[in-house]
């Protein structure tokens, strides 16, 4: 059995975390002691494992405190749980898509500047950067600036075409 204070060591978090964690029903005390020493288990260190690993993956308390209802015997409880992994799951996607654009697009800024023999700034293209982070794609941005995107060259797709 852990004090506070010890629970705090071995989870690596300071007390007052864990005496939040307690008011936001994520984490509680085994046990008191008759003068009123909270007295935790093993389980506890791992709990706060748990929320700091789904903190770090973008899961909000709250949605923490459900997630933690997996482990319930309520079927609804768990279902409920299950949902909001689901749903954490498909936003997930739609970010590892967006960040994925938005590395696309910097790669095209990137290899436009050093393709830019004059290093100059202003001359650079900044539109599939810019319609990236607008959620377009690059195709969109060589539109918006009449040129042709050749989507095989990202180089190529930031360049203006000059007909005669």
């Amino acid at each position: 059995m852990y004090t506070i204070g010890r629970l705090a060591q071995r989870a690596k978090v300071n007390a007052d975390s864990i005496r939040f964690y307690e008011r936001q029903g994520l984490l509680s005390p085994v046990t008191k002691t008759d003068s009123g020493y909270r007295l935790y288990t093993d389980e506890a260190v791992r709990r706060i494992a748990f929320v700091k690993r789904a903190q770090q993956c973008g899961f909000s308390l709250a949605e923490i405190r459900e997630l933690l209802q997996m482990r319930s015997e309520d079927p609804s409880a768990r279902l409920s749980a299950y949902s909001l992994a689901a749903q954490k799951q498909a936003q997930i996607q739609k970010t590892v898509a967006a960040l994925q654009a938005m590395a696309q697009a910097l790669a095209c800024l990137v290899d436009s500047w050093r393709e830019n023999e004059l290093r100059d700034p202003a001359q650079l293209e900044a539109d599939v950067l810019v319609t990236a982070l607008e959620g377009g794609s690059k195709d969109d941005a060589a539109r918006t600036r009449g040129r042709a995107a050749n989507p095989a060259d990202p180089v190529t797709a930031n360049k203006r075409y000059v007909t005669a």
